[in-house]
Formats: C-alpha cells, sequence, structure tokens
C-alpha cells in the first residue's frame, strides 16, 4: 500500500548558481544547529549561572529542559510561518525566520544571570528558547521546500541534502568554537563572559543572511484557490494521514541524531567524568562526519531512493546503539567517544538525508511548506526536541547509564512501520 500525492510538473528558477542557492537557502538552519550546539556544550555551565540547584543532575534537568522548551513552540512556528510560506511565498518566510533567530540566539548571549537579576534570568532564557523555537519551525519548512523545488527531479535528494550538511556545518563551527573558547579562557572568565561571545555571533548573521536571501527567485506565487480552506485545514484534513506518517517516521532520525549530537557530550562530561574539551571534541567528529557525508547520501538517495537508505540506515541504528552506550561506559576513553559519535553520525546522515528530502515531496506545492513544517516540527517537538531530557530523567530513575539506548530503539523501530506505506519520489517530478 502506498500512500502519496499525484506528482506534476513544476517550473524551476535559476537565477542564482546552484552553490549560492544552497549557501543562502540553509544558512538559517544552519544558525539553528549552531545555537543548539553551543547551548548543548555549556548546558552545564549555564545550569550553573541560571538554575541555582543544589542537585548537579537536578540542575542538568532544568538546563536541557528549557533548552527542550524551544520545542513547544515549534510546532505552532510551523504552522503559522509554514501557512505563511505557502501564502506569500517562500523568500517573505525566509527573511522573517532568520531575524527572528538571530534575536532569540542575541537574546541568550546578553541575558544577565540569576546572581544579577534573580528569577527574571531564567524566564528570559526560557523566552528565548521559546522564540527560538517557534522560528525554527517555520524555518525548516519554508527553506526545505525551496531546495527541493529549485532542484530537477534527479537532483532534489543532493539539494536537500543540504540541509543536514548545513547542521553538520554549523555544530562543527559550534563545538570548534566552544572548543577554543574553553581551551584559550580561564574558567572564571568562560562562566563570566565568553560562553556568551556564540550566542552574541548570533546576531551578525541575520543581516548578512536576509541581504543574501533577496536574490533567490520565488518557486512558488500562491494562488487563492490552491487550497481554498486555508493550507493548515487542508494538511490535517485532506493529507492528514500522510501527515501522521510523515510525523512518526521523522521521530526515529530526529531522536538518534539529537542523542548522538547533543546529549553524549553531555553524558561524557556527566556519567563518563570526562572532561568538557573531550566532550566538544565528539562534537566536532560529529559535525564534521555530518557535513562530509551528507551531500553523499543525497546523491545516493537520487540514484537508489529514499526509502532504501532510511530502511537500512535505522536497522543499524538500532541494532548498534546499545552496544555503543555499553562500549562507551565499560571502557571510557577519548578513542572509544571519537570511534562511537563517528559511526553513529555516519548512520545519522544516511537516515537524516532521504528523510529531510522525503518530507516536502509528501505533498503538494500549494500546501508543501505547511505539510514539511509541521511534521518536522511536531516529530521533532515531541520526541527529539526532549529526547536529552528524557534520557537523563531515565538514568536518573532507572540508575542504568545504559538506558538512552533504548529510548533510541523504540522511536527507531516505530519510524520503520511509518516507512512501509509511503510512496517512494526518487527521480518523479513533483507538482
Amino acid at each position: 500500500m502506498d500512500i502519496s500525492i499525484t506528482p506534476q510538473a513544476v517550473t524551476q528558477p535559476r537565477a542564482m548558481s546552484r552553490a549560492k542557492v544552497i549557501f543562502a537557502v540553509t544558512l538559517g538552519n544552519g544558525m539553528e544547529f549552531f545555537d543548539f550546539t553551543v547551548y548543548s556544550f555549556f548546558a552545564v555551565l549555564i545550569g550553573k549561572l541560571f538554575f541555582p540547584v543544589h542537585d548537579p543532575l537536578g540542575q542538568l534537568l532544568l538546563s536541557v529542559g528549557t533548552f527542550g522548551a524551544g520545542f513547544i513552540t515549534r510546532p505552532l512556528g510551523g504552522v503559522m510561518l509554514g501557512a505563511y510560506a505557502d501564502r506569500a511565498g517562500r523568500k517573505a518566510a525566509m527573511t522573517l525566520t532568520i531575524f527572528l533567530m538571530a534575536l532569540s540566539t542575541g537574546l541568550i548571549g546578553l541575558t544577565p544571570t540569576y546572581a544579577q537579576i534573580g528569577l527574571a534570568a531564567p524566564a528570559l532564557i526560557v523566552l528565548a528558547r521559546l522564540l527560538q523555537g517557534f522560528s525554527a519551525g517555520g524555518e525548516v519548512g519554508a527553506s526545505t521546500t525551496l531546495l527541493v523545488e529549485y532542484a530537477s527531479a534527479r537532483t532534489r535528494g543532493f539539494y536537500g541534502s543540504w540541509q543536514l550538511a548545513s547542521q553538520g556545518a554549523a555544530a562543527l563551527f559550534g563545538a570548534l568554537l566552544a572548543t577554543l573558547l574553553s581551551a584559550a579562557l580561564p574558567v572564571e572568565s568562560l562562566e563570566s563572559w565568553g560562553w556568551r561571545l556564540p550566542f552574541l555571533l548570533g546576531i551578525l548573521v541575520a543581516p548578512l543572511g536576509a541581504f543574501i536571501r533577496r536574490r533567490l527567485g520565488e518557486t512558488h506565487t500562491p494562488r487563492a484557490a490552491e487550497a481554498p480552506h486555508g493550507s493548515v485545514r487542508e494538511v490535517l484534513g485532506r493529507h492528514r494521514t500522510i501527515t501522521l506518517l510523515g510525523i512518526v517516521l521523522t521521530v526515529g532520525g530526529t531522536v538518534a541524531n539529537y542523542i548522538v549530537l547533543f546529549y553524549i557530550p553531555t553524558y561524557a562530561i556527566r556519567i563518563l567524568g570526562m572532561s568538557m574539551k573531550v566532550a566538544m571534541l565528539a562534537g566536532v567528529m560529529a559535525g564534521l562526519i555530518t557535513f562530509v557525508s551528507s551531500p553523499l547520501f543525497g546523491a545516493w538517495s537520487d540514484r537508489w531512493g529514499r526509502k532504501p537508505l532510511i530502511l537500512w540506515s535505522r536497522l543499524a541504528i538500532i541494532a548498534l546503539i546499545y552496544p555503543a552506550f555499553w562500549l562507551l561506559h565499560g571502557w571510557p576513553s577519548v578513542g572509544m567517544l571519537l570511534a562511537v559519535v563517528a559511526v553513529m553520525s555516519l548512520l545519522n546522515a544516511m537516515s537524516g538525508v532521504p528523510t529531510i528530502v522525503i518530507m516536502p515531496e509528501l505533498f503538494p506545492k500549494a500546501v508543501r511548506a505547511t505539510g514539511m513544517a509541521i511534521v518536522y516540527s511536531v516529530g521533532v517537538a515531541l520526541f527529539g526536541g526532549f529526547a536529552q531530557f528524557i534520557v537523563t530523567w531515565l538514568i536518573k530513575v532507572t540508575g542504568d547509564p545504559l538506558s538512552p539506548s533504548w529510548y533510541v530503539i523504540g522511536c527507531g523501530a516505530a519510524s520503520l512501520l511509518a516507512l512501509w506505506p509511503i510512496r517512494e519520489f526518487a527521480g518523479r517530478e513533483l507538482d
């Protein structure tokens, strides 16, 4: 049983070179993951400065819980900004989201600590995370949709893969910057002002991103007759089955990715007793592998299909994640940490690229950005965004340091059930 939308021909603008289009579109997505990476690496420090709880694990729970709070507003941002992208065009939505991202990132960098302004400090951090989640929810729908609409039927996988590659590049840059700051600054300086620098950097990116995006060609000129009842109602009504399948499909990949990219560095510090510098090195490794391998897997998905890559990569993740945590806990060393992160990051890229490409392919053009945004933001919000909080809680409740693997396994298995009825779109024209 294949569930899909009948594809038709698409008009493809070529206003800019391929490299410029990819850079302009993926810049906002990269900003999002740069913010995530830096926040994850400084989660322990942020917990200390903004959430004064005596229990270190409780402090960490509050910090990563605030990280996850941004995902609460993702579905709202996906619905509102995705609908805006279908109504006003992809460019308009992408210009708005990049400024919202810069505002939220800058707010984290400028907020005084709890010792300086009391409860207002954690409240502002939570507000920044909520705003960041709202903007990110809309960014991914508009930008990924524009990428796949720019591409031809035979290159959509390659074009779309740069969304994940940009996440890897941003994570790599964020991890490198955090590592350099930790190595170059005394602990007192890092806690006082050094950790703020990466967040303040995000403010400078917005004007550049907006300027570059203004030169993009528009891939969608909306017509009222295309979605007469509104794109959100259209997605949740006429396309509700494929929307639900897309959300479940997203869960398996996003949980594995967030655990490896964002949680394992924290796990290495808190559970394995490694230094912050070693943990950040793992983040550098994950970002580098994701950045380098994603375009390759995108090209492979154009040649061999999206579904085979998703199937085999997720089966491998399910099979290897428990042994990975077992090896990390049994033989905690820098070499073991880097080896585990390298293997799992490669599998995550193999799984994530075809997944992020297939999501906009599921929907017709009139509601594509809305459908993509809802599928991605809901899947990430419910399971990926709170992955760090959930697995930290699992360890605290069960006392089992290997328990995070069961969360990854469960989500991965569920996502494979959703893969079966979804149609293969590689090489097919979209409407």
